[in-house]
């Protein structure tokens, strides 16, 4: 066997050989040839016959790759459709994803998809430093939609990037768009992180008033609205159920019309509920006396006091009725609403150098906390509203129990976080209310339910409130005609007829049928029939305001 494959080994060499002796030969005499009849040298025509070689073969070259691209236009769809059912479809090259410029599904770059980017998002993200360079916004994935003030730009970012990244330098998109901070408002979607929501206005926020809204766009509004948005929308919180707010600015930026529009909200939108005034201005709240369980105008702190522990007492004794309802296993009863609204707020808590002073103001501080923090459950909710948001304005423990907050224009950051809260600045997509203009009137930074927003109050004419007024005010008025006879309404019947303002436990006592000689004795069992409503004291003794009286009885309706 071995020396057969020697002897076939030795044939195939010489045959190889004589194959190669013929090809020379035959190149030979074709290069003779070609001499023959150019009339070149060797060297010249071994050169030329090289060269024609290569062309050749270059050719045919280019010509197969032609055929195979036509036929793989025509196999191309069924061919892409089975790798996509097997799962097999091939990535692109790294070199091939930096060339072209188009954009993938993630956003990355890639000539798998024909899809473009969005010109004026990719530069602008990429060189605030919210994209990487080699990431883009898909233009199939941005929604550009015009309205009333601005558009708002609907986008995704690439994936590894959040709406954060977009929140975090927002100031310099801002820049990139040619706008300041003002003109940009963010909102993140609940459902995709990547998601981003920009509005960008034509001009700077409230250059141009709105209307104030209707009554029947006040009725409407899923909440209680207080004021428009940059885009001219109502906005507000949803409800004042369990949740007090905290308002601040510097004087003279339009708190009291802010206020004023949103107790007429209030009024219309809210329902039935009971109100408590205090205006610290003197004249600032006036217009809704008539209708206020109890309306004080004053810079007392000691008033401020006596309406805070009375609010307290009427929480006290609605969470003794919810605690015995569920004790006995019956429904948790249902108590009306009751709003304090205090203007001025921080002359009520300023202490004076005496240490009397000092204890009564670290009392009046504790009282405003128990309040502000324990009656939301018990449906009593306070705003306070102050000119003075310094650090000192407002007690801490005091600024700490507010949900919703609202500052208007002020002088730096540092304030800002007094009313907005320490760590406001590191909330999604802040508002500097320093960065406002102060030349317009109630326009103010809105933080609710971890959300700013930025609004401008309702300044309602005087005759669309007094209207508002007046029909609360017959409403209560018939109400209280309507009631059935009681102790409560004898006595404000008795007192009106007679003309006074206030009577003496003595006086009283014998017209509504207490026959008891004993003053002490006769003060209990009128307490008992008058039973919630807050004895006053004169030079003479204690007794009943005729005020307080209307106050229970509204208080009952």
């Amino acid at each position: 066997m071995g020396r057969k494959k020697q002897q076939a080994s030795s044939e195939d060499m010489a045959g190889q050989a004589a194959g190669a002796i013929g090809v020379l030969a035959i190149a030979f005499g074709v290069l003779a040839a070609i001499k023959d009849k150019t009339g070149l040298s060797w060297p010249a025509t071994v050169l030329l016959t090289a060269g024609a070689l290569v062309v050749l073969g270059y050719g045919a070259l280019r010509l197969r790759g032609m055929l195979g691209q036509r036929l793989a236009g025509v196999a191309g769809p069924a061919t892409a459709l089975k790798q996509a059912a097997a799962g097999t479809v091939e990535q692109p090259s790294a070199a091939l994803q930096q060339d072209a410029p188009v954009a993938s599904l993630d956003g990355d770059q890639t000539d798998a998809q024909t899809v473009p980017a969005h010109p004026e998002l990719t530069a602008a993200l990429r060189t605030a430093g919210v994209i990487g360079s080699e990431q883009v916004i898909r233009a199939d994935q941005v929604t550009i939609t015009p309205v009333q003030t601005g558009d708002v730009y609907d986008f995704l970012v690439p994936k590894g990037r959040t709406y954060e990244d977009v929140e975090k330098r927002l100031g310099t998109v801002a820049g990139m768009f040619g706008v300041t901070r003002l003109h940009l408002t963010m909102e993140r979607s609940r459902d995709n992180e990547r998601r981003v929501k920009l509005l960008k206005l034509h001009e700077p926020p409230f250059t141009h008033p709105f209307p104030a809204p209707t009554r029947q766009e006040i009725e409407t509004f899923a909440g209680v609205p207080f004021g428009h948005d940059v885009t001219g929308q109502l906005t507000g919180v949803p409800t004042f159920d369990k949740a007090s707010l905290l308002v601040a600015g510097m004087t003279q930026r339009g708190k009291t019309t802010l206020v004023n529009g949103l107790i007429a909200c209030l009024l219309i939108a809210y329902g039935e509920f009971e109100l408590y005034l205090l205006d610290g201005k003197f004249c600032g709240l006036t217009r809704f006396e008539s209708i206020a369980t109890r309306y004080e105008s004053s810079d007392d702190p000691a008033v401020f006091w006596d309406m805070v522990r009375e609010l307290n007492a009427r929480s006290d004794r609605r969470y003794k009725a919810i605690t015995e309802a569920i004790r006995n296993r019956q429904p948790v009863p249902k108590f009306k609403p009751v709003i304090f609204i205090v203007d001025e707020t921080a002359d009520f808590f300023a202490s004076g150098a005496s240490n009397e002073e000092k204890d009564q103001a670290r009392q009046i501080a504790e009282a405003a906390r128990s309040l502000v923090s324990k009656s939301l459950e018990s449906g009593i909710s306070t705003i306070l509203m102050t000119q003075r948001p310094s650090t000192n304005a407002i007690p801490v423990m005091v600024r700490d129990q507010f949900l919703y907050r609202l500052c208007l224009y002020v002088a730096s950051a540092g304030t800002a976080k007094v009313a907005l809260g320490d760590t406001y600045f590191e909330t999604i997509a802040p508002i500097n209310p320093a960065l406002l203009d102060p030349d317009i009137k109630g326009q103010g930074v809105l933080f609710s339910n971890g959300r700013s927003t930025l609004i401008r109050g309702f300044d309602f004419e005087d005759k669309f409130i007094w209207d508002i007024v007046d029909e609360v005010h017959v409403k209560q008025k018939e109400k209280l005609n309507a009631a059935p006879e009681s102790p409560l309404k004898r006595a404000i019947s008795l007192m009106q007829s007679k003309g006074v303002e206030f009577l003496y436990t003595t006086e009283l006592a014998p017209l509504l049928g207490i026959e008891e000689s004993d003053e002490s004795k006769a003060g209990i069992r009128l307490a008992t029939l008058l039973e919630g409503v807050e004895k006053s004291r004169k030079a003479n003794g204690r007794g009943y305001s005729l005020d307080a009286l209307i106050a229970a009885a509204k208080a009952g309706l």
